[in-house]
């Protein structure tokens, strides 16, 4: 149970994208356009929280035996590595990407007015119990959800962090809203379990042994790791 996956695909994934961003960085650098250490940094922590919540036993424990350990790790892939990876970013590192023509007619997804609801809907969506139960089944289903929190994840921080120019009218006074929309979204979702009379998700109703935990009290726990992560990533986002 307790055990790493050492998934070769996820690790190679990871790698090919350590790659191309140290060799892009390298360029720049050789042509006396330094990337500045502290976006270096966050990217690398971006990856390095992507290996931990997709390889670790983050991910066996909250497949397997508790919900609350699987909304950890929906957590830091879609919020904490999202958003480390976007402050690694700025536009002479994604000038390469942005070459690419469905890349950059695609940027219209980091628009606030987009990029936001997008995530919300996506997050909120993925954990119905219908989906989230055949996310849990599937690999393939499963794949996809875990790649939809990081992409939509990136473009929700983009939008507000803006590694590239965003829409000239979104400024502090609309920014503060758009924060706030956020931290609704998970405010709501995790009352839904903290508040919780019956359980949701069928694969979690079998397992009798969950470290003490009675399976509603692991979804409401759930619902406070949701509550707690909000208020560590987005109330310092809004300050």
């Amino acid at each position: 149970m307790k055990h790493w996956n050492f998934d070769p695909l996820q690790i190679a994934v990871i790698v090919l994208v350590a790659a191309l961003y140290w060799r892009r960085a390298r360029t720049l650098a050789g042509r006396g356009r330094p990337v500045p250490r502290v976006r270096l940094a966050a990217f690398a922590a971006g990856l390095l929280t992507l290996y931990l919540a997709l390889e670790s036993p983050i991910d066996t424990i909250g497949e397997e035996r508790l919900f609350s350990v699987h909304m950890l790790q929906h957590l830091l892939l879609g919020d904490v590595a999202a958003l480390l990876l976007v402050l690694g970013l700025d536009g002479r590192l994604l000038r390469p990407l942005l070459r690419v023509g469905i890349v950059h007619r695609l940027r219209v997804l980091a628009h606030p007015l987009v990029a936001l609801p997008l995530w919300a809907v996506n997050f909120v969506v993925w954990h119905l119990p219908v989906l989230f139960d055949a996310a849990l089944r599937n690999d393939a289903i499963h794949a996809l959800q875990h790649s939809l929190f990081v992409a939509l994840g990136m473009l929700m921080w983009s939008a507000l962090v803006e590694p590239l120019p965003g829409p000239a009218w979104f400024r502090a006074p609309w920014k503060i809203p758009y924060v706030l929309g956020m931290w609704l979204v998970m405010l709501v979702l995790s009352q839904v379990f903290i508040w919780s009379s019956h359980v949701y998700y069928a694969p979690y109703t079998h397992d009798v042994t969950l470290w003490g935990l009675t399976h509603l009290a692991d979804q409401k726990a759930g619902g406070g790791v949701t509550l707690v992560e909000s208020a560590f990533t987005m109330l310092p986002a809004l300050v």
